[in-house]
């Protein structure tokens, strides 16, 4: 079996603890705040997400950039003149540029180096939904599955990772243009707050309302309620906008509908928090459909 490496980029939300377990490498995408560019490395080299978060809540704002196709070919090139191949599992294309540029890179270094493959996977996913994907596809290597065995896998699965978000300041959703400020100013008042998923095309869209904060997280394991599959073998994700007691919370509820032992906690990593805000809270597993 030809030897192969799985690259994603840093919207996965995976722990550089994770990272490390898995095996895999990662791309980390950058975002602005205050006039300084910062790279989201797993490892928070750059800045700790709970600074992050404080600086947004005291009112900075952060613009986000996708990968190029230059940092792609830094990132890719450099494993092919090792004589291996690349697996890319790419931030949702409904949401970035990233899997776009992935893809070109793709092409290109695939004419440089005729011998090597390269292939990328559009996951449709986001945060801890696209590490859970990478999760997956790192434990099919582990068992012995070829790149093309994995990226099929992949690709016939990836619409059956559920994500689940609530937020807890419909001001940061109203500031990236997705609900009206008429909508946001209401909503603060009434306590009302949005239940959203990333659909099949990779969107992040609302899809419902709930009263209340602890109504909104118990609307997130309902919907899981819906859908999962059989929980044997799954593993379940939760990330977070610098909330933990409430991703607890979530987890808990999962815990003691489900009988599920192992949960992984995470931030909400800057490039997606800098748009939800803090007290984002999304669950993530395998359902029948998204």
């Amino acid at each position: 079996m030809g030897e192969y490496v799985i690259l994603t980029d840093s919207s996965a939300d995976l722990t550089a603890e994770l990272v490390a377990e898995l095996g895999v490498e990662v791309i980390p995408l950058s975002f602005t705040m205050e006039d300084k560019t910062y790279f989201n490395y797993p490892d928070n080299r750059d800045i700790d997400p709970a600074d992050f978060y404080a600086r947004l809540r005291g009112g900075a704002m952060a613009t986000t950039a996708a990968v190029n196709v230059a940092d792609y070919t830094e990132a890719i090139e450099p494993i092919l003149k090792e004589g291996k191949d690349v697996l890319v599992l790419a931030f949702s294309s409904g949401l970035s540029a990233t899997c776009h540029s992935a893809q070109i890179a793709a092409g290109e270094l695939m004419e440089q180096y005729p011998d090597r493959k390269v292939y990328v996977v559009d996951t449709l996913c986001a945060s801890l939904g696209q590490g859970l994907l990478v999760w997956y596809a790192a434990n099919l290597k582990k068992q012995g599955k070829t790149m093309e065995e994995v990226r099929d896998w992949t690709e016939e699965h990836k619409l059956n990772l559920c994500h689940w978000f609530t937020v807890d300041d419909l001001h940061f959703l109203k500031r990236g243009g997705r609900i009206s400020a008429a909508t946001a100013v209401l909503g603060t008042m009434l306590s009302i707050k949005p239940v959203m998923h990333v659909d099949n095309e990779g969107h992040l869209i609302k899809v419902g309302t709930a009263r209340g904060r602890n109504a909104s997280l118990k609307a997130l394991v309902d919907h899981m309620e819906q859908t999962v599959l059989d929980l044997k073998d799954q593993a379940i994700f939760i990330s977070h906008g610098d909330c933990l007691a409430d991703a607890q919370k979530v987890a808990d509820d999962v815990k003691a509908r489900f009988g599920v032992e192992s949960i992984i906690i995470n931030y909400v990593g800057p490039v997606i928090g800098a748009h939800s805000g803090p007290g984002t809270v999304a669950l993530f597993f395998m359902g029948s459909e998204r």
